[in-house]
């Protein structure tokens, strides 16, 4: 068959399709024809890309990645201020990148004259290499928050994660990891000079086989200059290399270039010109003390190496006087508005002067500390830091110390920032630029290095005084410290006395400048008045006080008590009119104890404690007195009024004891009733008709309002609001309200000056005071504000009005103390030590402040030209002499007391008994005798004592006795005439008078003389200054001592003492302590026999008797003196100095007994667990969950036994607990005793039982048990007697207990325990106790 003419012109296959096998034909390409050129398409397409050229590619290079330019669609100007409705952490999608290596290899940079041993088989030198830590070579970019630190996840942007690192605390640049910022030799100069000599460069990176080939280097002669600071010292070599720089520019200049030196004044430079060709002789050989040689100029460090901060312009840190400027300028106010003509936010009113000046600071990115009263103004310098963030596109945080701040904050600036709010319970719009949260948030978002930290520019410290906290005042400490240098810092807090001292320690510890302003100006003035017996006296006015009117009021006190009593007797108008307010205060305490016990029974009513008539009484005599005061009040337009009650169960009662009294008009209870409607709606049937929601709307509706911590958190805030709206015109309130609420009156009234502070009853100190009078007057309404205080039985005094009205503040006291997660948390960080954490504490301020000047002094002691002892018997004898001498004297401080002040040393020490005195001039001990014991006219011993030290003859003679009949020939001194000479009486004289003496003294105390040869003293002497009580006792005649003064008898005397020393033996032998003194305790009589022993031991030594021993013994304990001062400061300095360094310690060794830590104190998983509890105490919680007591219970049984570790009130009802819940209680405190017994042994100071129940309060184990089940909260009340708003307070903290357990859970692997904490969370999550504030959502 013929071909078919279309195979020959166009090509195709025969294939298959389909499930049926159907055949298919499809076309190929065009048949290639003989013809080359019909083999040609029709059409050529260019080529795809252009040819490249160098020009080319550079261009593309800089258009691509060197221009900076933003996407024209996504930033187009009909796009600007667009946002964005979709939550970004969700759905933001970060890009999986390696990680950074935690270590990099570097070289180690060496001398020439120190490579013989690292010569390669080539005879190249191959560098050492060292691993190093990558933050050790970036310390500077840790801070801004860019490499090496990586981003975490997206879900762990806002509150970080245990895994994440934290950012590198402003402040800690000069840490041990500084030193080694670059390798040894590339910043100082050493690698320059050897390669200007012609050495060999270092081409081969560490860990790489080969590296580039750079050929020869060959020598270059070249010069530069070395500058040398005017106050260098001259004193040897190495001191003047320390003062020695190195300019490196010049040096580049002069080596790459024509070599080019710069002409200096003779005076300030020396050249120094460097041969080619150095002999590693010279190199290596000594330097004489006025000529340097390269080597050791190079190795100077640069002051440029150093980091940037300490190249202040004041000096650095070191040379730095003072952190805090406190210098107003009045150039700032009067020109406000031409130095900040753009501000961010305007505000509708004319500025204060602390106000613009604040504003100025943080124009200039400074960080402000603002000290000024309440309702001065301070929140207006936190809204513009919040503006100045929204205009800068950062973030700005502010911080609160209680919750209830934090949800008023985030209702006040809704409206006018982008506002985000952050608490334990409550997490809204976080990407949002102003986020308003708690401190213990932000603490925990810097341990944790939460990303959002990189975008934050002001940190806003609000009430800052409430740093004085004892239990929470440490985490403002904590957070100062850990805040990163990009982050400004804004303080806003009461005036105290100590604002400067505050704001230069936070400078010193961030090491940036605190900006100090503020105002001591009220903005509405107070005046304070005394109400008794119906009439207001104003005491004080203008910070003035007033003591007429104080006067007025006691006169009227008088008057009243002599009208009760003016039937009676007179002695009792007599004690009345006598009171001075002793008795009285006695009284108060006693009744206030007893009405503080009553109260603390109940919080829904009076108790009868079975004196019904004396209760009622006490109601109608209470709600009289308040009704006379709201009477008073309202007639002089002194309403609204809060008054202030230091009991929550008083609050109650006042408030219910006006039962007939309406203080709101027909439409203001129209507006409460509408009000209260609106904001109960949320709450189910049940919790509507709750007895504390019914009283309070009671009260509410009449005007009276209350206020304390016991209410429910939607009572408190509808409490607060109707304040604020100024239709409460009475509210009873605890001092929690001046804390938490800003809600000023017209008037506050104090119902007492004491207050129980969970310890005592106390004053009330001036802070406290100044804090609560403060919201009185509310700014322009009010011209004055009236501050009240109450006087029931007595008037207060002046001197305590005076303190607490017009007395000083309290000041800022450091409240700083280590916790077991704070530990932990710095642990898990190589970079941050906790040594530092304790140094940067407000507590070791002053001690760290004044360490440069100790490492000054430090430095001229050890530079203080030693003192040699030139004796002829050797340096050692003097020096074995001097360290027995002060070894004796220690030895005698711990002994005299004990042993001479006993009653078996005291029968010893009559007349006539040897004892060894200290000398006053010299250092070797005298011997002498005593004369007379103590009496009526001589409080102290008389002894007469040997003094060799003194010069003779003695220019004191007796002036009384029968030395008046002396010739006058001897005044100069007196001798004893040989025995042929000597008159009868004399010789009578010289032995032991049988005379019974009258006890008088004839001389005159000190008495001199000379006899023997030998000079002599008798003085009084304390028996603290007896070094030793001598076994032996001598004869001696007191009357011929002491009344007839006769010579022969001191001579006499004097040489038996003299006798005693004949045997060769300085001083006689003391008394045994066992067999003579009856010393009973070991170690006392151990210290005796050695202090004996060492006194032998000085009378051995060569150096005895010397006549140079006075002087040599001064200068051997200048010596010492000079060594120890040595010593002292090297351990100021040094990290043990710190106060709570012992403590740490402690808790170290607990930390690795349990487990935490390993034995370098890396943190292992139970220690990664431990810090995730934040809510509970660590240590307990940690050991609960690794001791799995929580697996064998039920999720409502768990989260009841987790309720102790958040329930705070101390004393309740006992719970009726199941077997299962009282078996997990006994174990869990049991674990919590042993903990206790463990921290004791570690030498904690704190007891088991106290440790355990502090931590653990078992007290709302069967509410939340039952609330957990389901049981409705009017019920769960009726099983204890804890208040509602205590319950709920609780229950919201354990629901943020059972996250961080469940996230403690995940990380030990425990899925279980996981599933469980999710389950429990849900049960206890309904209903009134999770209602939405009423700040966040509205009304």
């Amino acid at each position: 068959m013929d071909p078919i003419g279309a195979w020959q012109e166009l090509g195709f296959r025969v294939g298959f399709t389909g499930h049926s096998g159907h055949l298919r034909v499809e076309p190929l390409s065009t048949v290639e024809r003989s013809n080359p050129l019909s083999s040609l398409p029709d059409f050529i397409l260019p080529p795809a890309f252009p040819e490249e050229t160098p020009e080319s590619i550079k261009k593309y290079i800089e258009e691509t990645y060197l221009s900076p330019g933003l996407d024209p669609d996504e930033f187009s100007p009909e796009k600007v201020g667009r946002q964005w409705e979709f939550d970004w952490f969700d759905r933001a999608e970060v890009p999986l990148e390696p990680s950074l290596p935690r270590t990099v290899v570097v070289p180690v940079w060496e001398p020439p004259f120190r490579r013989q041993n690292d010569v390669s088989e080539q005879g190249k030198w191959e560098p050492k290499s060292e691993e190093v830590d990558v933050s050790e070579l970036m310390v500077g970019d840790e801070d801004s928050g860019s490499l090496p630190r990586t981003s975490g996840s997206a879900k762990d942007f806002v509150r970080g994660s245990i895994n994440s690192r934290p950012f590198r605390p402003a402040g800690l640049d000069n840490s041990q990891t500084l030193n080694r910022i670059l390798p040894e030799g590339a910043s100082n100069g050493e690698w320059v000079h050897e390669i200007l000599n012609g050495g060999p460069p270092q081409t081969i990176p560490p860990g790489f086989k080969q590296g580039l080939d750079l050929g020869a280097f060959k020598p270059y002669p070249c010069s530069w200059n070395v500058y040398k600071d005017a106050s260098s010292l001259r004193s040897s070599s190495v001191e003047k290399l320390s003062e020695l720089s190195l300019q490196f520019d010049d040096l580049f200049k002069k080596a790459w270039e024509d070599g080019v030196t710069r002409e200096q004044e003779k005076d300030e430079v020396e050249s120094v010109t460097l041969d080619a060709e150095v002999d590693k002789a010279k190199v290596s050989s000594s330097m004489h003390e006025d000529e340097f040689s390269l080597d050791e100029v190079l190795s100077t460090k640069s002051e440029g190496s150093k980091p940037l901060i300490d190249a202040s312009s004041d000096g650095g840190q070191q040379q730095k006087e003072a952190w805090a400027r406190c210098r107003g300028s009045k150039e700032i106010i009067d020109h406000f508005h031409e130095l900040v003509p753009d501000m961010a936010l305007q505000f509708p009113f004319e500025l204060d002067a602390f106000q613009k000046e604040a504003i100025y600071y943080l124009e200039k990115g400074e960080s402000v500390f603002v000290a000024a009263h309440t309702s001065a103004g301070k929140t207006v310098v936190a809204e513009y830091a919040f503006a100045l963030a929204s205009k800068h596109c950062t973030r700005a945080v502010y911080t609160a110390p209680i919750k209830t701040i934090s949800n008023q904050k985030y209702r006040d600036f809704c409206g006018k920032f982008d506002v985000g709010l952050l608490t334990g319970d409550v997490t809204l719009r976080p990407e949002a630029s102003c986020l308003i949260m708690t401190t213990e948030i932000l603490r925990s978002m810097l341990y944790r290095g939460a990303d959002i930290i990189r975008d934050i520019e002001w940190v806003i410290f609000d009430e800052v005084h409430y740093v004085n906290d004892a239990e929470r005042g440490v985490v403002w400490e904590e957070v100062i410290i850990m805040l990163p240098r990009h982050i400004n810092i804004i303080l806003l807090s009461a005036t105290v006395p100590n604002t400067v001292e505050f704001a230069d320690w936070i400078g010193r510890t961030k090491q940036k400048e605190i900006r100090v302003t503020g105002t001591t100006k009220r903005p509405v003035p107070l005046e304070h008045c005394l109400f008794y017996s119906g009439e207001l006296y104003k005491i004080c006015e203008s910070e003035t006080f007033l003591p007429q009117a104080l006067k007025a009021a006691k006169d009227a006190f008088k008057k009243k008590h002599l009208t009760a009593v003016g039937g009676g007797s007179g002695r009792y108008s007599g004690t009345s009119a006598g009171h001075d307010g002793t008795q009285s205060q006695k009284r108060e305490s006693a009744a206030r104890l007893k009405h503080g016990s009553s109260f603390s029974k109940t919080s829904r009513g009076y108790q009868n404690n079975g004196n019904g008539q004396n209760n009622w009484e006490l109601r109608r005599a209470e709600a009289s007195m308040w009704l006379m005061l709201i009477k008073k009040l309202s007639k002089n337009s002194l309403l609204p009024v809060v008054i202030f009650c230091f009991s929550k169960n008083r609050c109650d009662k006042s408030a219910d004891n006006m039962t007939g009294t309406d203080l709101t008009s027909s439409s203001e209870k129209s507006e409460i009733r509408v009000f209260c409607d609106k904001a109960f709606s949320r709450l189910k049937g049940s919790d509507r008709n709750l007895p504390q929601v019914v009283r309070v709307q009671n009260l509410l509706r009449r005007g009276i309002g209350v206020h304390h911590a016991g209410l429910l958190p939607i009572v408190k805030e509808v409490v607060e609001m109707l304040f604020c709206r100024g239709v409460i015109k009475v509210l009873f309130s605890t001092e929690t309200f001046a804390m938490g609420v800003n809600a000023p009156a017209r008037t506050v009234v104090f119902d007492t000056l004491r207050k129980f502070d969970g310890k005592e009853f106390r004053q009330l100190l001036p802070g406290e005071y100044t804090q609560m009078a403060g919201r009185a007057g509310r700014r322009g309404l009010d011209k004055i504000g009236t501050v009240v205080l109450m006087c029931r039985d007595e008037i207060p005094g002046d001197r305590d009005l005076k303190h607490v009205i017009v007395g000083s503040a309290t000041r800022l006291e450091s409240q700083f103390r280590l916790t077991y997660i704070m530990i932990l948390h710095l642990l898990r960080v190589e970079e941050l030590k906790v040594e530092d954490m304790l140094k940067r504490s407000f507590a070791e301020f002053h001690a760290q402040k004044k360490l440069p000047e100790m490492q000054e002094l430090l430095k001229r002691k050890l530079n203080q030209p030693t003192k040699d002892i030139e004796c002829i018997k050797g340096t050692p004898t003097i020096e074995e002499y001097y360290e027995a001498y002060s070894e004796a004297e220690k030895y005698n401080s711990e002994i005299s007391d004990a042993i001479l002040q006993s009653p078996s040393a005291q029968q010893f020490l009559a007349p006539g008994r040897v004892i060894v005195l200290k000398s006053e001039s010299a250092n070797d001990h005298l011997l002498g005798v005593i004369v007379k014991a103590p009496s009526a006219n001589y409080k102290q011993y008389i002894v007469l004592v040997l003094r060799p030290d003194l010069p003779s003859p003695v220019e004191n003679a007796p002036s009384r006795g029968n030395m008046q009949d002396k010739p006058s020939d001897f005044n100069q001194g007196y001798f004893v005439l040989p025995k042929s000479k000597r008159g009868f009486g004399d010789e009578y004289l010289t032995s032991v008078s049988a005379r019974r003496g009258t006890g008088a003294v004839n001389i005159t105390l000190p008495h001199r003389g000379f006899v023997s040869g030998i000079s002599y003293e008798v003085r009084e002497v304390d028996s603290k200054e007896f070094q030793c009580i001598c076994n032996t006792k001598m004869k001696i005649s007191q009357v011929g001592l002491l009344e007839d003064v006769s010579n022969a008898v001191y001579s006499k005397t004097v040489q038996m003492l003299l006798d005693l020393k004949s045997d060769g033996n300085k001083y006689p032998r003391p008394l045994d302590p066992v067999k003579d003194l009856k010393l009973k305790d070991v170690k006392l009589v151990e210290t005796y026999h050695k202090w004996t022993k060492l006194l032998e031991k000085m009378t051995l030594n060569q150096c005895h008797g010397c006549i140079k021993l006075e002087e040599h013994i001064k200068l051997a304990k200048e010596i010492q003196k000079h060594k120890q001062e040595v010593i002292d400061l090297q351990f100021k300095i040094s990290d043990e100095a710190l106060q709570q360094m012992p403590e740490f310690q402690g808790r170290i060794d607990v930390l690795k007994e349990i487990g935490c830590i390993d034995d370098d104190f890396v943190v292992q998983m139970k220690g990664r667990v431990a810090c995730e509890m934040n809510s509970g105490e660590e240590l307990i919680c940690t050991e609960c969950l690794f001791e799995n007591q929580l697996d064998q219970l039920e999720p409502e049984e768990a989260v009841a036994i987790m309720s102790a570790f958040v329930f705070q009130q101390k004393n309740t009802s006992e719970p009726s607990l199941t077997t299962k819940l009282s078996e997990a209680k006994h174990k869990l405190y049991n674990t919590a005793v042993r903990l206790g017994q463990l921290q004791v042994q570690k030498g904690l100071p704190i007891d088991p039982e106290e440790y355990a129940q502090e931590n653990l309060k078992f007290g709302l184990v069967e509410v939340v048990y039952e609330w957990a089940k389901g049981t409705p909260f009017a019920d769960i009340c009726e099983l204890t007697d804890v208040p509602e708003g205590l319950i709920v307070r609780t229950i919201v903290r354990l629901d943020e207990t059972c996250r961080e357990f469940k996230n403690a859970a995940a990380i030990m692997g425990n899925s279980a325990l996981c599933k469980k904490m999710e389950v429990a969370s849900n049960a206890i999550k309904r209903d009134i106790v999770f209602a939405a504030s009423l700040y966040i959502t509205g009304v």
